[in-house]
């Protein structure tokens, strides 16, 4: 939950700023928003596609594929001159020099001093995030080479594979369950009442690391606490990108929670990443650095 003391994560586009989980709001509180971005931006991760559906608002231009400027030349397009490139947050990696365990040179049976540097440090690679304007859409581009953006599916085996996640019969005698995750797994009632949504409330708990802390179960009525609204917000956006039914029970639970103190940015975050995952998990690909 934000509070009035908490830190936003600004996002500087220009002359406007928003956050992470203005985004989020945005995206929840408009049917149809999730659609359009993960549509158009799939090949992104869910806060990268909504940036981008908000910058082509902003600009009045029409969403679609994103590529760079040499990436478009590649496919036989040319970014028509004058164009304003699309901001995103992408990872830029870093190297960091951390100190090496040394044995005690008594105990590894040499008096050889340690003369370098290199002995005494490894170095590792990190990632650090950064908004980069490095893409434009096609919209922005001309060219006699047609371009066929492909269609984004999921396949629910594979994300299960991907995801190292494993689906059991549902045990619980509780009637008013529809589903539960514990560890690596998750059970959902053949009778639930919208059992797409149900299966990615469950994937949420897994993949937001929810289920570390034990065994949770979901009944009809969810109950108010942080855990739930971010899974259930991973539920809305990967129902809406997918076009499945259950996103407007969920965007009707969650608007109710924001009417309070809303989403904090930390949350949104955490939320966007998730659903990211789940999703290109089930086209088959592995999670990405990509930032939300």
């Amino acid at each position: 939950m934000t509070t009035t003391n908490e830190k936003q994560t600004t996002i500087r586009l220009g002359n406007r700023e928003t956050t992470w989980s203005d985004l989020l709001r945005d995206a929840v509180v408009t049917p149809g928003k999730l659609l359009e971005a993960y549509t158009a931006f799939h090949n992104f991760s869910v806060g990268n596609s909504l940036l981008a559906l908000f910058q082509c608002y902003e600009r009045g231009i029409t969403p679609g594929p994103l590529n760079t400027y040499k990436g478009w030349q590649q496919l036989g397009r040319q970014v028509r001159k004058g164009e304003k490139a699309i901001v995103l947050c992408m990872p830029l990696a870093y190297k960091k020099r951390v100190s090496k365990e040394i044995q005690d040179p008594e105990e590894s049976g040499t008096n050889q001093p340690v003369q370098d540097e290199k002995d005494v440090c490894d170095e590792i690679t990190r990632y650090r995030f950064a908004l980069r304007p490095y893409w434009f859409v096609l919209a922005q581009t001309d060219g006699e080479t047609a371009f066929t953006p492909s269609i984004p599916g999921f396949d629910l085996a594979i994300a299960l594979h991907e995801l190292r996640i494993q689906q059991v019969d549902f045990e619980s005698t509780n009637g008013n369950a529809q589903g539960y995750a514990f560890e690596r797994c998750i059970a959902i009632n053949a009778l639930a009442q919208l059992p797409h949504k149900t299966t990615f409330h469950e994937l949420a708990h897994i993949v937001l690391g929810h289920t570390e802390e034990g065994q949770l179960v979901d009944s009809d009525l969810t109950p108010r606490n942080i855990r739930e609204v971010e899974a259930e917000s991973v539920a809305l956006i990967c129902c809406e990108a997918l076009h499945l039914a259950g996103a407007e029970y969920a965007r009707g639970y969650i608007q109710n929670w924001l009417s309070g103190d809303g989403i904090s940015d930390r949350s949104a975050q955490k939320i966007l990443s998730a659903a990211s995952s789940i999703l290109k998990a089930g086209r088959g690909e592995s999670a990405s650095r990509e930032s939300g």
